[in-house]
């Protein structure tokens, strides 16, 4: 073979090696995008998995639309009896939204943000309304979006790594998500304290906030999944069944008290204030060391998202779901535009 046909030959091939490389740069281009939500059937149950372990599971607007989908065909599926949603990686349950992502979109396209918080609020509804048994395994960091896809479903899974807090007030935003509506019936005014500082709450004590409806030892997750999905077409009581023989047999820190039971006393007398200014006074009136050190919490955070959430606390107090949402998505766009 004469040395121009062989060069011919072998320009031919790298072409074909480069265009086959590109197309499967492509291809996992795109599992990588529709591997941002794994959506699976295990026996009766659809799985939920929120797959962006190295970003803490945080959501955009795609998987958003993914899970809100998915939820509407499994809960017109007669062979689909419950719903586990869970994070992957093990670090996170969800870290909330994807702040970066949805800014950098945002400053070029700001219906993005109005789409990525009506759909979102539109999630969070669906999920409190859902009509069939609704089970999240909040292991891990769970904030933000991640509280949204979570506590407003029936049954939600605490492990000693979670880690749950609305930590808004410090980003200039406000404990959304229907925070307006689960935070201020919470016990006492914990709801209106944890909204304000941020606090975050770890393990069991996100059982014992009532955050968490049940309290699993981390280690029998898995098996926990296994027997929840080799149920017979179960009821919500045979659901709530199985989370209670897990719960009661849970070990880890059994015995440990609130970590905040000794200082409720003076969260409900100082966060019972209708003005964030007479909480600061309150908190210097009270002067313990607990009451001085959510003061230099507070003096750090937003003044006007600390005005903004303790007025969305307030009214949310006495509205329903529906409208604590209705009043958040408008919350949100003053916020952002």
């Amino acid at each position: 073979m004469r040395s121009g046909e062989m060069w011919r030959l072998l320009s031919r091939f790298n072409s074909f090696r480069r265009t086959h490389v590109i197309l499967q740069h492509l291809r996992m281009s795109k599992h990588t995008d529709a591997a941002e939500v794994l959506l699976e059937r295990k026996g009766c149950a659809g799985v939920i998995t929120l797959n962006r372990p190295k970003l803490l599971n945080t959501l955009t607007v795609g998987m958003i639309r993914q899970i809100y989908t998915q939820l509407k065909k499994w809960e017109q599926d007669p062979e689909t009896f419950l719903i586990i949603i869970k994070g992957a990686g093990g670090k996170a349950f969800c870290a909330g939204g994807d702040i970066r992502a949805i800014s950098e979109i945002g400053n070029k396209n700001q219906k993005i943000l109005q789409d990525f918080f009506r759909e979102e609020y539109m999630l969070n509804n669906y999920i409190a309304s859902y009509r069939k048994p609704y089970v999240a395994l909040i292991h891990g960091i769970t904030m933000g979006g991640g509280v949204g896809v979570s506590v407003h479903g029936q049954f939600r899974v605490a492990t000693e790594k979670s880690l749950f807090a609305m930590p808004e007030t410090a980003i200039g935003l406000f404990p959304d998500v229907g925070g307006g509506y689960f935070l201020p019936r919470l016990q006492g005014k914990l709801g209106y304290f944890l909204g304000l500082t941020g606090f975050r709450l770890k393990g069991r004590d996100v059982y014992t906030a009532g955050i968490a409806t049940h309290f699993v030892d981390s280690e029998k997750l898995d098996t926990l999944e296994e027997d929840l999905s080799a149920l017979k077409a179960p009821s919500s009581e045979n659901v709530a069944d199985v989370l209670e023989t897990y719960h009661t047999k849970s070990k880890i820190d059994r015995d440990k008290s609130f970590i905040l039971e000794e200082h409720m006393d003076k969260i409900n007398s100082c966060f019972s204030a209708n003005t964030v200014e007479q909480i600061i006074e309150n908190l210097r009136q009270d002067g313990s060391s607990f009451a001085l050190e959510q003061l230099k919490v507070i003096n750090k955070m937003s003044p006007t998202s600390l005005k903004i959430t303790l007025r969305q606390l307030m009214e949310g107090s006495s509205k329903t779901l529906q409208e604590v949402l209705t009043m958040e998505y408008r919350l949100s766009q003053s916020c952002m535009f």
